[in-house]
């Protein structure tokens, strides 16, 4: 019997060691709402919540704002997204994972108003940050923005 728990203590102790990376696997949240108000929601999937404050997000998220609505998230680099009234924004894809050198950021804005404040992957790998728009990509090459995105005109 004390041999068992002898092997199992030092598969515990073995297994902490172990080093812990930032990427962000299936099921890992990537960020949280910081601050919500208004019409603020998270869509996960086909399921829809009110956003509020401590909401983990994870990769593919949409998130939306009425027309009285803006969100503040947090992302797991520090980076920082605004998000004002009638605004939608999918988190597409994240990775940071600073032990292995990987890093990527892509979110696309549809409609309304974000600011965005880098975080280690704005300042690490600048190229890893790409932000999409219905006309345009932004590439990050400072350390904030901010863009509108409006009705599609006629031509």
């Amino acid at each position: 019997m004390m041999g068992n728990t002898m092997t199992v203590a030092l598969l515990l102790g073995a297994l902490s060691l172990l080093p812990v990376t930032g990427t962000a696997v299936a099921g890992e949240s990537i960020g949280v709402v910081r601050t919500a108000s208004g019409d603020a929601t998270v869509t996960r999937g086909e399921k829809s919540v009110p956003a509020a404050p401590g909401l983990k997000l994870m990769a593919g998220d949409t998130l939306g704002t009425g027309r009285n609505g803006s969100l503040g998230v947090i992302l797991r680099d520090d980076s920082t997204l605004s998000i004002g009234p009638g605004s939608r924004l999918v988190l597409r894809s994240f990775l940071f994972s600073p032990s292995e050198g990987k890093f990527d950021i892509v979110a696309r804005i549809t409609r309304g108003t974000m600011a965005y404040l880098s975080g280690l992957i704005g300042k690490l790998a600048p190229g890893k940050a790409r932000f999409e728009t219905p006309t345009a990509t932004i590439g990050i090459r400072g350390t904030r923005f901010a863009v509108e995105v409006g009705e599609p005109s006629a031509r």
